[in-house]
This record gives structure tokens, sequence and C-alpha cells, in this order.
């Protein structure tokens, strides 16, 4: 499946694009979603998505510049701009900057948007084979970083990020916030920790966060929900699709199977 972070400042145009799609019938899994350029940055740089699909004009950090921040990160995430009719120099300048194709919102279509993303997995797909990433998640969850792979770790900042990870997986942690922490760049934390480690920042708090609800599963009976909340997933939907790709299964399913 290829990764999609839907970027898009008006609610109700990011949910039609994700009602109007069948993602997944299409090889696409939609990995996360902002609402301004700013917190997208954020996330691609802790967890490069193969697609982003980007609002030209947002507040904070518009789209253009989104792409252009991207590109001096050094990540070649695949860029589809949405725009509006009429805004010809901001597409010439997106398609400039690399952007893959550009999608018109007021007259945006099934079969449009179809077509694009048609296009985006075929350029994937000649570029690199489609990452098995997602199925390995799937399978039975191991531990983080076991305890002798822990010890292996001499990096002082990085050792550092895993034990606030450990400490504070219930709270909000972004990148911002650990890169403040361990009193580093942004850029450099993501990188560093990736090298050092083999996982990205946010697949490994996903991991934390999933083995603790586990264990909350097989010993209490909190709801679902409550499970969630507990470890740091404020949306239970987006909690049940996390546990889903590193288990295979849903928190319920999971439970009633013990």
């Amino acid at each position: 499946m290829w990764k999609v972070l839907l970027v898009e400042d008006e609610t109700f145009v990011r949910e039609s694009v994700k009602e109007i799609i069948r993602w997944e019938e299409m090889g696409f899994t939609l990995a996360g979603e902002a609402g301004n350029g700013e917190e997208a940055l954020e996330m691609i740089r802790i967890d490069p998505p193969d697609l982003v699909l980007c609002d030209i004009v947002m507040p904070k950090m518009d789209g253009l510049t989104l792409l252009k921040e991207t590109r001096k990160a050094g990540i070649g995430s695949k860029f589809v701009m949405l725009t509006c009719m009429g805004d010809f120099e901001s597409m010439r300048q997106a398609m400039e900057f690399g952007a893959s194709n550009y999608v018109l919102k007021l007259s945006m279509s099934v079969k449009d948007l179809r077509e694009t993303l048609t296009k985006i997995s075929a350029e994937l797909t000649a570029a690199k084979p489609p990452s098995n990433r997602l199925a390995l998640e799937s399978a039975q969850i191991q531990p983080a970083q076991p305890v002798s792979a822990r010890e292996k770790i001499t990096h002082p900042e990085v050792k550092k990020m895993i034990q606030y990870i450990d400490d504070h997986y219930q709270e909000e942690i972004t990148l911002t916030s650990l890169a403040r922490h361990v009193t580093m760049g942004e850029n450099y934390v993501s990188a560093l920790f990736k090298k050092k480690t083999g996982e990205t920042l946010i697949h490994y708090l996903h991991r934390i966060r999933i083995e603790k609800a586990i264990e909350f599963l097989r010993t209490t009976d909190w709801p679902v929900s409550s499970v969630g909340q507990q470890v740091g997933f404020m949306n239970d939907n987006y909690f049940i699709k996390i546990f889903k790709r590193f288990t295979g299964t849903t928190p319920s399913q999971y439970r009633m199977s013990r």
C-alpha cells in the first residue's frame, strides 16, 4: 500500500476527498491528515508518506512552501496539489518544484482523482516496489526496543528521546516537543533517531503505545475508547486503525481472543 498524507484546511473538502475514493482498492492508504502546512511538514519529517495530496492556499504555511521545505529536507514524497480554477501561477510553480499533478477542487470528480492516483501509483511502482511495511506491521507485535537492543544505543540524545517517549507516551508527543527536550533541530532529531534505532520516531511511538494498549486490554475491563485515551490516542478510529496495523486485529477482537 502507498501511504497518503491529506493536507487541506477546509474540513468539508478533506472529508469529501476521503469519501469519494475507495483508497485501498487503488493500492493507497490514508495514513494521516493535516489542516495546515506547518502541521503537515512535521508529520512528513517524522514518517514520510509516498504521496502528499495538498491544498495550495492554507494558513500558517501554504502548499507551495510545504513542497519546497519537503524537498529541502531531502524527502522525495510525490505531491499532487489541490487548487482553484484560474490559479495558474501557483500551478506553474508547483509543477516547477516537482509536483506530479494538480486537481481542481471545485470541479473535482471521482474520475479525475482516480486517474491521478493511477498515474502516481505507476510512477511510484517504477521508482520502487510497493513497500511491504504495512504487511510487516500487521504481523504479531514485537517489543519496540528489547532491553538488549536499547543497551546498544549509546547516543545520549537518542537515549534521552527513548526515555522521554517511554515516560510520556500517554501525552501529546510531537517532533517539536522531542527536539526541544534534547535541544536539537527538528530535522536533525528525526534523521538521527532513524539512523541510530532503525525506526522512525512516529513508528517507535506507535509501537510503545500499542504495547501498552495490549497490556491494558489483557489486564482491565476498560472500554476500548478508554484504553486508547490511556495510551495517548484521543481519536478512537485512529487508535483502532493503528492497533490493527500492528497486530492484524482490532482491539475488541484482540480482547475477545484472549
